[in-house]
């Protein structure tokens, strides 16, 4: 199909072809299970859950477990409170969580359920144990993406969990954005290596990519727990890593407990990582030890002697806004050329920031906000490029057009690692160029005339 795809571009407004983003509710799972303890809950139908469930599993390799309330013809008509509270009843009765994270979906927000209000029925009722927690946040399928679901349920943690006691405690929140579990636990190791004690929610690290140990364990021990949560409110700031992700719950806190907030872009290259450990050590008034000083410095050196395989790469990048953003950067350190960046997320921050990256040194650059990948394909039919960097159906067009593909961000289906090595932070860095750089030369390899078909590159 995609060799149809014709290099004539036609403006599309209704349209979305081979979309860019998925749904909130994914993205509201997701960050629910980097609650420990936690049973995520999809208010719709089975369908929605059943979809929900399988994306997760099938991009991390791990059983994701949740539940629903099981919408039928009367629940669409009639409202889905008796649904919710027999649910919870079930939940707590049968799986025993510490807490229940309630998203919604296309259909329960089309017919209007108010979920706060459904839960206090539900608890005055005696369906939510003493000492248990439920929790929502609203996350409709048709506006926004996943990214907006997993930054509406992180505030609907600040909402009913964070509590400011008056008694300021020595740590610093942070909100990781949309990443893999690998680069929830690079940040918190090289929190550590800082000495710095940091309050990170979500976590999914030691959810999702857990080890084996033979028994089976429906909630595994990471994720942040609500205490951990709770007191957030406590903390001495929060920093929020990527603007689509975290900025909206790093704001809600920072109103509710006037806990000071800082707003950076993923630690993803030197400048990003840079400014990370800066405000780590800002806050915590603490100096940056050797470690970090020689991982930085092995990244550095690294490019240096690559830099002949990068300068002046044209490369498409198609993906989340805040990882978009964030490659951009250091694709620019690299000294490539992106010249191709879209997003299917909503959002006129990202074209703003985009083009200030940007417009400097890739002028002619073109930068979509609620773009597809089948106009990123036209794209780079009318002028090619060196790399695409995409989830994995980005895969379709590297095939059709014979480019170097590396991927990165959500989902990715035909992979199975990606969750245990990071590309935050100095080494995560580190991990990104090895990527690139064996993708140029694999392609190199293959197509190379025999004389030039070297042992050594």
């Amino acid at each position: 199909m995609l060799d149809g795809t014709t290099a004539e571009i036609v403006e599309r407004k209704a349209l979305r072809i081979n979309a860019a983003k998925t749904c909130q509710p994914i993205g509201a799972m997701y960050a629910a299970l980097g609650i420990h303890g936690c049973m995520p809950h999809s208010h719709g139908s089975q369908g929605c859950c059943s979809y929900h469930r399988s994306h997760l599993t099938r991009h991390f390799k791990e059983p994701v477990m949740a539940t629903t309330s099981s919408f039928t013809e009367g629940a669409s008509v009639f409202g889905g409170l008796a649904n919710l509270t027999q649910a919870l009843r079930n939940i707590f009765s049968i799986y025993n969580p510490e807490i229940v994270a309630v998203h919604t979906t296309c259909l329960s927000e089309v017919i209007g359920d108010d979920i706060p209000t459904m839960i206090r029925k539900a608890k005055e009722e005696g369906s939510i144990p003493e000492g248990k927690m439920v929790i929502h946040a609203n996350t409709p399928s048709f506006v926004g993406s996943h990214v907006y679901g997993f930054s509406n349920m992180v505030m609907g943690m600040v909402n009913y969990l964070s509590e400011k006691t008056g008694n300021t405690l020595n740590q610093i929140n942070v909100i990781p954005g949309f990443v893999e579990p690998a680069d929830m636990r690079e940040i918190k190791r090289l929190a550590k290596e800082m000495g710095v004690k940091i309050v990170m929610f979500p976590d999914t690290s030691n959810v999702l990519d857990g080890p084996l140990t033979g028994q089976y364990k429906m909630y595994p021990e990471g994720g942040a727990t609500m205490a951990q949560i709770k007191s957030a409110g406590d903390s001495i700031a929060t920093i929020a890593l990527g603007h689509f992700a975290s900025h909206v719950p790093a704001a809600t806190l920072e109103q509710k407990c006037n806990v000071p907030a800082s707003f950076l872009e993923l630690p993803i290259g030197v400048q990003a990582t840079d400014r990370f450990v800066s405000a780590l050590r800002g806050y915590a008034g603490v100096d940056i030890p050797a470690s970090v000083e020689l991982e930085r410095g092995r990244l550095i050196d690294l490019m240096s002697d690559l830099h002949q395989y990068f300068h002046g790469k044209r490369v498409a990048i198609s993906g989340d806004p805040d990882h978009v953003i964030a490659l951009t950067r250091f694709l620019l350190e690299l000294e490539m050329k992106p010249v191709y960046c879209i997003t299917g997320s909503p959002g006129n921050q990202f074209e703003k920031r985009m083009h200030e990256l940007l417009d400097p040194v890739v002028p002619n650059a073109k930068i979509k906000q609620c773009g597809d990948n089948f106009e990123l394909h036209q794209w780079m039919k009318n002028e090619p490029v060196d790399l695409l960097i995409s989830n994995t159906y980005g895969k379709y067009i590297a095939r059709v057009e014979n480019v170097p593909f590396v991927r990165f961000g959500f989902p990715i289906l035909d992979r199975a690692a990606h969750r245990f090595y990071p590309t935050l932070g100095y080494m995560g860095a580190v991990n990104l160029i090895n990527q690139m750089l064996n993708a140029f030369l694999d392609k190199k390899d293959r197509e190379c005339a025999e004389e030039w078909f070297e042992l050594v590159q």
